[in-house]
């Protein structure tokens, strides 16, 4: 609704296209399929207005923000919204009384939306928990950081969190198209024609983030000159200043190739190969973070554990073409690259790991985590006495005593097996050492 002193809605039309063209309701919400599909939980939930405390984390552009909107449209409880950036504890205070008065006299919850929330410190976090728990507040938190790890524990807990994902290349072409018509809130009044291979690049390169291809759109769309007859032609070559990223100059099949090459390139040691092909994709238009994040991935999976610190030297390449981009970052890019090729190979990891999970998944485990191994600080008498016959292993020599940790019916699985390539070698004199053969 416009404001009633805006009556040409003036303020609205000043709006971003991204903050336009939010969803409304979740008819309208583009992609997270895997959260608010039809049937889902968090889809019935909001439905029946009974959503409790939940975290929406994800990537930016992704519609945590919007989908929170949604929730407040469609909820029948009151709803406020806090950065917390900007809030202090008094602002929390006043929202959980605030909160406490709508239930107490009107018997309306009231939910609280707090964006950036993992930037909310002990000392704040520790005034909301109370009324969190009291079910006074129904918390919506929206980060981009991984909650487990940046936020304070006895907030997560409480909380269902639910993982964005980047959006589709259909999803965002999908949206910036539909944009492109719509008369009311969109860019439609416009009469704009966007060039097909423009669409596309937009979509591609704004890398699942849907803010940052309708900015890019509607910078392309309100800074192209008309044409004689007034209509604004939209081309590829708009699209890359729009996006100040070149469009790529291959075809995307040659793209998904050379990725390919790249990645076996790696597998396979041969460093001239890899090199070739990561600076192929490169001056093709490709983002030097898909090959930063493709090479740390390789790291682990084909070096492993018979070069651990390619890991660490794949992952500080990333971290510092993050920081300082291009072209200076593509050296220790590089070097990483060369890193990885000439370390020693072994998958032990990737079989260890693949295996442990289709046990996870497959295996019924009834009797569960073998009782001396168990927390023991909420624990009943038993499980307290059982837990003194747990071995401390810095108690023995070489602080190591064998001692069984997997579950009865998985005592005798063996995950990982050092390879005699690199490091696993020396893996393979420790456990000789500690009398562990297998």
């Amino acid at each position: 609704m416009n404001d009633l002193f805006d009556l040409n809605g003036n303020e609205s039309g000043a709006k971003p296209l991204a903050e336009r063209m939010r969803a409304n309701n979740l008819n309208e919400f583009i992609g997270q399929k895997h959260i608010v599909a039809e049937g889902s939980l968090l889809r019935r939930a909001i439905s029946l207005d009974r959503l409790g405390s939940c975290i929406f984390w994800g990537p930016p552009g992704t519609g945590k923000t919007t989908l929170a909107n949604i929730i407040a449209q469609t909820t029948h409880g009151e709803f406020i919204k806090l950065n917390a950036v900007q809030s202090g504890v008094s602002d929390v205070k006043k929202a959980v009384e605030d909160a406490r008065n709508n239930l107490k006299l009107y018997g309306k919850r009231t939910y609280l939306m707090l964006d950036e929330c993992h930037r909310f410190n002990k000392t704040q976090s520790d005034s909301l928990l109370p009324a969190i728990e009291q079910g006074t507040i129904i918390f919506i938190g929206s980060t981009t950081e991984n909650p487990f790890a940046s936020m304070t524990p006895a907030i997560v807990s409480r909380c269902r969190v639910f993982e964005f994902k980047r959006l589709s290349f259909e999803d965002i072409r999908g949206a910036i198209v539909k944009s492109l018509t719509d008369k009311r809130k969109g860019l439609g009044k416009y009469a704009a024609v966007v060039d097909d291979d423009a669409l596309d690049h937009i979509a591609r390169v704004a890398g699942g983030d849907l803010r940052t291809a309708y900015n890019a759109l509607e910078l392309a769309v309100l800074t192209t000159p008309p044409q004689a007859d007034g209509s604004i032609k939209v081309t590829l070559s708009d699209a890359e200043q729009s996006i100040q990223k070149k469009a790529m100059s291959y075809s995307e099949d040659a793209y998904y190739d050379y990725l390919s090459a790249f990645c076996k390139s790696l597998r396979g040691s041969d460093a001239n190969a890899a090199l070739y092909y990561a600076m192929r994709l490169v001056e093709g238009g490709c983002d030097p973070m898909i090959i930063a994040r493709r090479l740390s991935i390789h790291a682990a999976e084909d070096v492993g554990m018979a070069d651990p610190n390619a890991l660490n030297i794949a992952a500080s390449a990333m971290y510092i073409f993050e920081k300082t981009g291009y072209p200076e970052g593509l050296e220790p890019l590089c070097e990483a690259i060369v890193y990885v090729c000439e370390a020693p190979k072994s998958n032990t990891v990737e079989v260890a790991m693949n295996a442990a999970k289709r046990d996870a998944r497959e295996v019924r485990d009834d009797e569960g985590v073998p009782p001396y191994l168990k927390d023991n600080t909420f624990g009943d008498k038993q499980t307290k006495a059982q837990s003194y016959k747990y071995k401390y292993p810095h108690d023995y020599a070489g602080g190591y005593v064998e001692q069984q940790y997997l579950p009865d019916k998985l005592k005798d699985r063996i995950y990982y097996t050092p390879s005699d390539y690199g490091y696993e070698q020396t893996v393979k004199e420790i456990r000789k050492k500690k009398g562990k053969l297998k």
